[in-house]
C-alpha cells in the first residue's frame, strides 16, 4: 500500500506514522464513521487535501505512552498537508520505527463537537438609507420645495429689512448731522437749539432766531421739524423784541413791527404768555393758524446812504463823502492794508486773509471811519481783538472772513453808517448789481489810490464762476462771484476786505467781502468775494460770544 500524509485531527486515528504502525483492519472514526483502517487508507489515497499549516507546537502531551497518547482529545475540524503524491518508499519500515510525540492540546472547551463559528462582518450594502432614500425622494415633492424657496426668500427679505431698518436708524439717529464750528464735534439735528448748549462753544444755541427777506420777518428754529417758522405779532411788544436782539448779539434795539401772514403749511409760533423769562425758543408754542400778522423786528439802523445808484457811472468813479458810510480803511502801524464795513458799532467785518500771519495781533491795528481820502484822516478807532474764521483755508480762501472788536463803540453820524447783514431768503441772483469800492490801486501792479473808488460789478452764478475757462471749480458755497467775464472793471490791491454792497428795499446790504480773483479786471477772471449769508451763524456767534 502507498504512503499518504494526512494531518489533522480524527477521532480514534492516528497520523501517516501511526497508520503504518497499526495493523490492518483496526477500526477509528472519521467524521462520525467507523472506518477501518484498510478502508481509511483507501479512501485517504483518492483524495486531494488542502494545505493547511501546521501549527506551533508549544507543549508534549503528558500522556504520551510508549508512542500513544490516551489523553482524551476534544475534536475540532481536521486540517491536512497534502504533499501530493510521492512513490512508495520501499524503505520506510527499514529504519526502526521511533516513538510519536504528540503535541499538548489546551484544556477542552466544554463543546464536545465543533459546531459552526459565525464571524460578524460589517456589510457594505445597507438596507436602511435605501428605504430612507426612497422615502426622502417620496416627501421631497416638487410643491414642497416651492414651498421651501418661498419660505427662504421671506426669510431673506425681512433679515434684508432689517439690516435696513437698524442702518437708517443708526444714521439717524447716531450719524453726525450737524457739526459744532469750533470742535468739529457731532450734534444731533433735534439737539440743535433745544435750549441745552451741546457744543463746547455754545454753537448749537447761537443762531436759533434769525430774520427773514428784506423786511426783517422774524423766526425761531424748531429742530422737531429742523424748520424755521415766523413769529405771530399776538402778545408780542418790545420788551419781547429787546430780549431777543439781545440774545442774537446786538447791543442795540430799535423796533418791532408786523407784517401781513403769508400762508405757512408747517404752521406758526406763538408766544406762550405764561412763560416770562427765558430765551425765545423756550416761549414759544406751535400754531396751525396766525391772525395777527408776522412779527418783524429791527435791532440796528442801518444801510442808509447819499449815494443816487440811478446816476451811477459803469466803469467806476471816485467817491462822494457818504456814499459809502460803512467803509473804513485799516491800517497796520498807520499804512493801508486793507479795507473794511462797519456791521456794529462795536465789529468791523473784513477778509480773514487781511490777518492772518503777524497781521493777527490787533495792537498795531487802527481803523479808520467818515473819510473818503486816505491824506485826510478820519476819525481813528483802536481795535481790541482780532477774530479769524478758524476754517479759513490760506490756498483756496474759503471762510475768508474776519471780525475786529473795537475798544470803543464807534458814533454813528450821517457819514459814518453801519451797512445791513444779510437776512435769509434775500431775493438776489446772477445779474444783481453791487458795488464794490475801496482804497485799491486803479490797474494792476499799481500802488493804493489815495481817494475812495467805487465801482458796479452784476453778480455771477457760480456755475459760471467754476467754468473751466473762469476758476475751474475753485468757488466754493463760500464764496460768490460779481464783475465782468469780458474784464475791464474790478477791485484790485487794496481792496481785499472791502464791502460789495446792493440796494434792496431802499436799505443796503453787504453781500459780499472782497477777497481774491486773478490779476485785476482781467478776461474770464471776474472778482471772487466772502460769501457774507454763508457767514452769518459765525458772525453771530462772535458777537454773543465777545459781546
Amino acid at each position: 500500500m502507498g504512503k499518504h500524509t494526512v494531518l489533522g485531527q480524527l477521532s480514534g486515528c492516528w497520523t501517516t506514522t501511526q497508520l503504518n504502525a497499526r495493523q490492518e483492519g483496526e477500526a477509528c472514526v472519521y467524521q462520525g464513521q467507523n472506518i477501518k483502517t484498510a478502508g481509511l487508507m483507501e479512501m485517504l489515497s483518492r483524495v486531494t487535501f488542502m494545505k493547511i499549516p501546521r501549527p506551533e507546537i508549544t507543549q508534549v502531551s503528558p500522556y504520551r505512552m510508549a508512542g500513544r497518547d490516551y489523553r482524551w482529545k476534544s475534536p475540532s475540524p481536521p486540517y491536512f498537508e497534502n504533499y501530493g503524491f510521492q512513490q512508495d518508499n520501499n524503505n520506510a519500515f527499514s529504519r526502526p520505527v521511533q516513538p510519536n510525540f504528540y503535541e499538548a492540546f489546551q484544556p477542552p472547551r466544554p463543546q464536545l463537537s465543533p459546531a459552526p463559528h459565525y464571524i460578524p462582518q460589517v456589510s457594505t450594502i445597507h438596507s436602511v438609507p435605501a428605504i430612507n432614500e426612497h422615502k426622502s425622494q417620496t416627501w421631497w415633492t416638487p410643491r414642497r420645495k416651492k414651498i421651501a424657496c418661498i419660505v427662504a426668500a421671506t426669510s431673506v427679505l425681512i433679515a434684508l429689512l432689517i439690516v435696513g431698518a437698524v442702518l437708517c436708524w443708526y444714521f439717524v439717529t447716531m450719524s453726525c448731522q450737524m457739526k459744532c464750528g469750533t470742535s468739529g464735534s457731532c450734534v444731533r439735528s433735534i439737539q440743535w437749539c433745544d435750549g441745552v448748549a451741546q457744543c463746547p462753544g455754545g454753537e448749537d444755541e447761537s443762531y436759533c432766531v434769525r430774520m427773514y427777506g428784506p423786511d426783517f420777518q422774524l423766526q425761531a428754529y424748531i429742530p422737531a421739524t429742523s424748520s424755521w417758522l415766523s413769529v405771530c405779532n399776538e402778545n408780542w411788544g418790545d420788551s419781547q423784541g429787546r430780549s431777543v436782539c439781545q440774545d442774537m448779539g446786538y447791543s442795540t434795539y430799535v423796533k418791532s413791527s408786523s407784517v401781513s401772514a403769508t400762508s405757512a403749511t408747517e404752521g406758526y409760533l406763538k408766544l406762550n404768555t405764561s412763560v416770562v423769562n427765558g430765551k425765545l425758543q423756550s416761549r414759544i408754542y406751535k400754531s396751525s393758524f396766525c391772525t395777527s400778522g408776522v412779527v418783524t423786528l429791527r435791532c440796528i439802523e442801518c444801510g442808509s446812504s447819499t449815494k443816487n445808484v440811478e446816476n451811477r457811472i459803469v466803469g467806476g468813479s471816485q467817491a462822494s463823502l457818504g456814499d459809502w458810510p460803512w467803509q473804513v480803511s485799516l491800517q497796520y502801524n498807520e499804512r493801508h492794508v486793507c479795507g473794511g464795513s462797519i456791521i456794529t458799532s462795536n465789529y468791523i467785518l473784513t477778509a480773514a486773509h487781511c490777518v492772518e500771519g503777524a497781521y493777527s495781533s490787533p495792537y498795531a491795528w487802527t481803523v479808520y471811519v467818515g473819510s473818503i481820502s486816505r491824506s485826510t484822516a478820519g476819525i481813528r478807532y483802536y481795535v481790541k481783538s482780532v477774530i479769524g474764521h478758524q476754517k479759513y483755508d490760506t490756498k483756496t480762501k474759503n471762510n475768508d472772513v474776519a471780525l475786529m472788536r473795537l475798544k470803543i463803540s464807534i458814533l454813528f453820524s450821517s457819514t459814518v453808517q453801519p451797512v445791513c447783514l444779510p437776512n435769509a431768503g434775500m431775493p438776489w441772483a446772477s445779474g444783481q448789481s453791487c458795488w464794490t469800492s475801496g482804497w485799491g490801486a486803479t490797474y494792476e501792479g499799481g500802488t493804493s489810490s489815495n481817494v475812495l473808488n467805487a465801482a458796479m460789478v452784476p453778480l455771477i452764478d457760480a456755475d459760471t464762476c467754476n467754468r473751466p475757462a473762469v476758476y475751474n471749480g475753485a468757488v466754493t458755497s463760500t464764496m460768490i462771484c460779481a464783475g465782468y467775464l469780458r474784464g475791464g472793471i474790478d477791485s484790485c490791491q487794496g481792496d481785499s476786505g472791502g464791502p460789495l454792497v446792493t440796494k434792496t428795499n431802499s436799505l443796503w446790504w453787504l453781500v459780499g467781502d472782497t477777497s481774491w480773483g486773478t490779476g485785476c479786471a482781467n478776461v474770464n477772471k471776474p472778482g471772487v468775494y466772502g460769501n457774507i449769508t454763508e457767514f452769518l451763524p459765525w458772525i453771530f456767534l462772535q458777537m454773543q460770544t465777545y459781546g
